[in-house]
């Protein structure tokens, strides 16, 4: 099918030169301007201007890397060994982006044309996705709303508080969404451009992350999580998106390679096309690469619905693949279990069958198989250079919020909310539905039950170490060894390489794989990420002061 995904992908260096200027940090910008004598005379020159905005989309890859579901090496994020920088990307490429979002918002206002109030509102969309980016990991950052120059007063602005800063992302959100067009109503050269929805999906994450992060760090969060409520449930309402189940019970599996583009799931993408741009990743398929540890593991329910410590139906971790059967579904979609024949990626002349002899590697012991093309044709045709979408926002998240949402705000939840939410997730993998019944029957806590239905449905996709910050719980699972495999008293341990005595002497007192220790995380300071140094700097040089985060 020919996904028209050009839209964005081949721009006009031109125009990227000129929408930006040259810049220097925050606080040096070129004062060239695209001239409304020769530019921003019809709407097609807005949307020029905005496909720019879409090349700053993230690249999801290893970012649950910093958490405790994913591990390759020790990171100075995950282990809280970070320290200070004097630049940094996040901060740098946001307001460049920023800025290409105020000149078409400002050349908006100023020089409307038909049609161009669509594109403003994309640039509103993207303001506030690039804003929430910076927020995330710093809070409270300088707010620039509108193209500043050399003189503007306010290039050392202070930084703007959480609540400013979250309240002017969410009015960016909800004036994008009163202008922009429906999923359903886009033409098909537009297939993959801001809708509504993507707006008010963001609106709802925003919403659910600052609210719950309110709650959980010593305020209530309810104005918020109800906002998050509302935009979730307006989205659901919409009928634009539903579940990718087009592949039947592998659907979520294929979700995530060439089938799952432009399918019905799908608000927001990172978009690729063959031969016009496309990605390695994830590279390491069945080596040192994103893997997932003991703690992910354990989360995926037993097929009755029950974790696995309160489950008969668990078979233990004795065996290669025994920890894998009577398993959620979603399991074995994410790592494959030992001796699967499947084609492999990466020989360049031609594809190999999985070897029946089952192997690890050497971190966790766990294979990724979320993310892995096995079509063979495609494997070889385009040796590693795959064009598959990253997805950025889907649908699944939506309901997935909606859920936590209401939980959180009212500390209940109806099992009819439950069957519009995190039920239809259960019921695309055939897993039995939660209830506040398979609650209470089985001594469980239905906030750990939501908590885990994200964290399994969205494992490897960048959202845990948000999710642990905005819970407060980072101080408590930030701290805890990362483990993989048992390699002790199971089959493991005659197996290469965790029958040597290096690894045998990393097993714990249980004989699971300890993949990284000595683990740790300053509640009092490592909520947040440094300022870059540099702009803190640039601040005080010309008598300004940027304040950086708290023990920095």
């Amino acid at each position: 099918m020919n996904k028209m995904k050009q839209i964005y992908l081949i721009l006009t260096a031109l125009v990227t030169i000129l929408l930006f200027g040259c810049t220097k940090d925050l606080d040096l910008y070129s004062l060239d301007e695209l001239s409304s004598d020769t530019f921003w005379l019809t709407a097609n020159e807005y949307k020029l201007a905005a496909n720019d905005l879409y090349n700053g989309l993230p690249h999801k890859q290893y970012e649950d890397l910093k958490s405790d579901i994913a591990f390759q090496f020790p990171n100075d994020i995950s282990n809280g060994k970070l320290q200070t920088s004097e630049t940094s990307s996040l901060w740098k490429d946001s307001y460049e982006y920023i800025r290409g979002a105020n000149t078409i918002i400002d050349k908006g206002n100023t020089n409307p044309v038909e049609g161009s109030d669509r594109f403003v509102a994309e640039a509103k969309f993207f303001r506030a996705f690039y804003y929430f980016e910076m927020f995330k990991d710093f809070g409270g950052v300088p707010l620039i709303k509108s193209v500043l120059s050399e003189t503007s007063e306010e290039l050392y602005a202070s930084r703007a508080s959480r609540a400013d800063v979250v309240n002017f992302i969410l009015e960016d959100l909800t004036a994008a969404a009163s202008k922009l067009p429906l999923q359903s109503e886009l033409s098909d050269q537009d297939i993959g451009r801001i809708t509504k929805g993507t707006a008010l999906a963001l609106k709802a994450r925003v919403a659910l992350f600052e609210g719950t992060w309110q709650k959980y760090h010593g305020g209530t969060g309810s104005t918020l999580l109800q906002e998050a409520v509302n935009a979730a449930s307006e989205v659901i309402s919409s009928d634009e998106y539903s579940l990718y189940t087009a592949t039947g019970a592998d659907s979520y599996r294929n979700l995530f390679i060439i089938g799952g583009d432009d399918s019905s799931e799908s608000i927001l993408d990172l978009r690729f096309e063959e031969g016009i741009k496309t990605h390695g990743w994830p590279q390491n398929y069945d080596q040192n690469g994103y893997n997932i540890t003991r703690k992910m593991a354990d989360m995926y329910l037993c097929v009755d619905g029950k974790p696995i410590e309160k489950s008969d139906l668990f078979q233990g971790y004795d065996t290669f693949i025994s920890e894998f059967e009577n398993r959620d579904p979603r399991m074995v979609m994410t790592s494959i279990p030992p001796g699967t024949v499947t084609n492999r990626p990466f020989f360049p002349d031609g594809v190999a069958n999985w070897p029946t002899a089952p192997q690890r590697n050497g971190n966790t012991g766990y294979i990724l198989y979320k993310y892995m093309e096995t079509d063979s044709d495609i494997i070889n045709r385009v040796i590693g250079n795959y064009f598959n979408d990253i997805h950025l926002i889907r649908y699944a998240e939506v309901l997935l919020i909606y859920a936590e949402a209401l939980y959180e705000k009212d500390g209940s939840i109806s099992n009819d909310d439950l069957d519009k939410s995190i039920n239809l997730l259960r019921d695309r993998v055939n897993m039995p539905n939660l209830s506040n019944e398979l609650v209470a029957a089985n001594a469980l806590d239905m906030r750990d039950e939501i908590r885990r239905e994200r964290t399994v449905e969205l494992a490897l996709e960048g959202f845990r170490y948000d999710d642990l910050r905005r819970w407060k719980t980072a101080e408590v699972e930030l701290t805890m060894d990362i483990k993989g495999i048992k390699i002790k008293d199971s089959e493991w341990q005659n197996r290469e390489p965790y029958l040597t005595d290096e690894y045998q002497s990393r097993a714990d007192e249980n004989g699971f794989l300890i993949s990284e220790s000595q683990r740790s995380f300053d509640p009092s300071k490592h909520y947040l990420l440094p300022l870059p140094t540099k702009e803190i700097a640039l601040y005080q040089s010309n008598g300004y002061t940027l304040e950086q985060n708290p023990k920095w």
